[in-house]
């Protein structure tokens, strides 16, 4: 949809965002920290990182600037909006899509160095490998892996990387002191809610990407159109949102549908019914070995691995 002077203003997404931050101000001002307000804080922050996510992809208007705007409040608490969309966009480099090296949301990791890390880590990495480990114990292990990363780049003196957490301050900060102060939230009961959004996004991230020398065998298709469906922006068909990036979320179901055999064609059926069948298959294994099945193992790469997607 267009405004009358031509600029693009995608009103489905606009009015979410609204929608999105106006309940957030109302669960945590007006209804109190009741057992509502427990269970809806973490969806509603899955949702905003879920507009981020549109945002960095040109959504719902023609002006960058004013996009994001609409999402500088960072609600989420843990990841500067700007490393997000930085990290995320070379991840979009899809003939990278799984290396540990190139793509940063791989959750594979080289061969060659899972030879070398002791068992404990091992074991932990291998949790990780089941839905309930990425839902449990993923947010914390891919915000370790992010900011150990940045740190590195930020003690380098990368002027985007230091830029990009001072913003983050800029918006974080008084928004801490609102929700202590004016609204009387714990704030440690807030940490936990915003984990706990990450842990609901890993529920999306966990299998969306594996190991396959097509690059379109690579990405996956949900084909889910219940709660988590919407709460995801429809990025379930994710490997529409690949090959479309710039499509609107409420846009992918019926592109998806319309060229639904092309797209299963091009990722060789790399396909679930829904979510349930997900949980069902997933929650208590491990989908595929953490050591990447692509890469020899005499591989001795000199580039310090950065695995591990926060929000995707």
């Amino acid at each position: 949809m267009h405004a009358r002077d031509g600029i693009r203003i995608e009103w489905p997404t606009l009015l979410l965002i609204i929608a999105c931050y106006a309940s957030w101000w109302l669960a945590v001002s007006v209804v109190g920290w009741s057992a509502f307000v427990w269970l809806s804080i973490p969806v509603l922050l899955a949702l905003q990182s879920s507009l981020q996510h549109e945002v960095l992809h040109h959504h719902p208007t023609g002006w960058r600037w004013l996009n994001e705007a609409l999402v500088f409040l960072p609600v989420g608490v843990f990841l500067p909006y700007e490393r997000f969309r930085d990290s995320h966009l070379i991840h979009h480099r899809d003939e990278n899509l799984t290396d540990p090296y190139d793509d940063l949301e791989s959750h594979y990791v080289d061969p060659q160095r899972w030879q070398t890390l002791p068992t404990a880590i091992r074991d932990i990495y291998n949790f990780n490998n089941s839905l309930l480990g990425r839902m449990l114990i993923g947010p914390g292990l891919s915000l370790w892996l992010f900011y150990r990363s940045d740190l590195r780049v930020v003690m380098a003196g990368d002027w985007s990387v230091i830029r990009a957490y001072l913003m983050h301050l800029v918006g974080l900060i008084p928004m801490l002191w609102w929700l202590s102060e004016v609204a009387q939230v714990s704030l440690g009961l807030y940490m936990l809610c915003a984990y706990a959004g990450l842990s609901i996004l890993k529920i999306r991230t966990f299998l969306e990407h594996r190991a396959h020398f097509a690059v379109a065998a690579r990405t996956v298709i949900v084909e889910d159109r219940g709660p988590l469906a919407f709460l995801f922006l429809n990025n379930n068909f994710h490997l529409v949102h690949h090959q479309y990036p710039g499509v609107a979320w409420y846009l992918l179901p019926a592109l998806y549908r319309k060229q639904r055999e092309q797209f299963l064609t091009d990722n060789q059926h790399y396909r679930y019914a829904n979510y349930r069948e997900v949980f069902k298959e997933y929650f208590l294994q491990a989908k595929e070995p953490v050591p990447h099945p692509q890469m020899p193992v005499t591989q001795n790469s000199q580039v310090e691995q950065r695995s591990g997607e926060v929000t995707g």
